[in-house]
């Protein structure tokens, strides 16, 4: 299980966890942790060099997966087909990670294949609402923490974009450059910071070059523009949780078209109610046509009211969508 080490509740799940296994009568299973802070020693388990590498590239692969499925699945003209091309490409994935030697140039070929096998999907000409999704980082990607959000929205007429997983660990390296500029910390740490920015968007380069090269998709941002987007709004010194980070990508969604958006959080996440809820009037001030809505999610929630509130935000980007397809009518010759 991943563990950050900062001030929040994602440091506290692999005791969590292990509470839970034994209060299940299951106290003999181990529950590593996975973490880059030395908070844990693990015996028989390494970080090194080899696994990392591999973390990485299916990392890239993962969040290719997302662009590409939850950008063609609302408008497939034959249901099942993108995600028939998912599972495809999924398997070779696993291969391909998981093989004895890794090839840097079978892995550029894939992203390429990748990326145009989901362009070539026939599609409607429909248009729908695109919903952005934000947060804290388990409710953000994991189905069974925000209730299955991304079908929610597929199947309340919307798309779904969610932003890349990568960039989270590109923001916890800058992090590492921020201290030291700005706090005294270590430069050493800044300098290796630097290099694993370097390392991870020069390997994430081979997806965004096949994505900017694409007929329906986006390329991801650097993480110093994210960076950019969030000082206005936000000091760069908030880093507890997903910190600035959180401000920046909500920006980034807006700034690329996509002006609804859920924050998702657990209950009672202080991090998320600064740089989330917190940041939801000046978004709005900044960016008339944002419609943001910040949902919490924990099990004592209730569904219904989640549910309730995303269906207001979509009814209100439904009136956008159609008044915006109003104004381009009228400016036609």
């Amino acid at each position: 299980m991943t563990q950050t080490g900062g001030g929040c509740r994602a440091t506290n799940y692999v005791g969590f966890i292990r509470r839970a296994l034994e209060k299940a009568g299951m106290p003999q299973i181990p529950v590593i942790s996975l973490n880059m802070a030395g908070i844990e020693k693990n015996p028989g388990f390494k970080l090194n060099l080899n696994l990392l590498t591999r973390a990485a590239y299916g990392a890239v692969f993962g969040d290719i997966f997302m662009r590409c499925v939850y950008r063609m699945r609302p408008y497939e003209k034959e249901p099942g087909s993108v995600n028939a091309v998912h599972q495809k490409w999924l398997k070779k994935c696993q291969d391909f990670v998981s093989a004895r030697h890794l090839s840097f140039f079978t892995f550029r070929k894939m992203c390429r294949q990748i990326v145009a096998d989901f362009d070539a999907v026939p599609i409607t000409d429909t248009q729908k609402p695109r919903v952005g999704i934000v947060g804290e980082i388990l409710v953000k990607f994991a189905p069974t923490a925000n209730n299955h959000l991304v079908e929610l929205l597929e199947a309340e007429g919307a798309e779904a974009v969610v932003p890349d997983l990568l960039d989270f660990m590109l923001y916890c390296f800058y992090n590492q450059i921020y201290k030291a500029d700005h706090l005294g910390m270590s430069k050493k740490a800044a300098l290796i910071s630097k290099a694993g920015i370097d390392a991870l968007e020069f390997l994430r380069g081979s997806a965004a070059d096949a994505l900017k090269k694409s007929k329906h998709f986006t390329p991801p941002v650097s993480i110093y523009h994210l960076v950019e987007y969030a000082k206005p709004i936000v000091s760069i010194g908030n880093q507890t949780g997903e910190g600035w980070f959180l401000t920046g990508e909500m920006v980034e969604l807006i700034k690329s078209g996509v002006n609804n958006i859920v924050c998702t959080q657990p209950f009672g996440c202080l991090p998320n109610h600064v740089v989330g809820k917190g940041v939801i009037k000046a978004l709005r001030s900044r960016y008339p046509l944002s419609n943001i809505v910040a949902i919490d999610y924990d099990p004592g929630a209730s569904e219904v009211n989640q549910l309730n509130r995303i269906k207001l935000m979509l009814s209100t980007a439904q009136k956008n969508l159609k008044s915006a397809g109003q104004s381009a009518e009228t400016r036609k010759p």
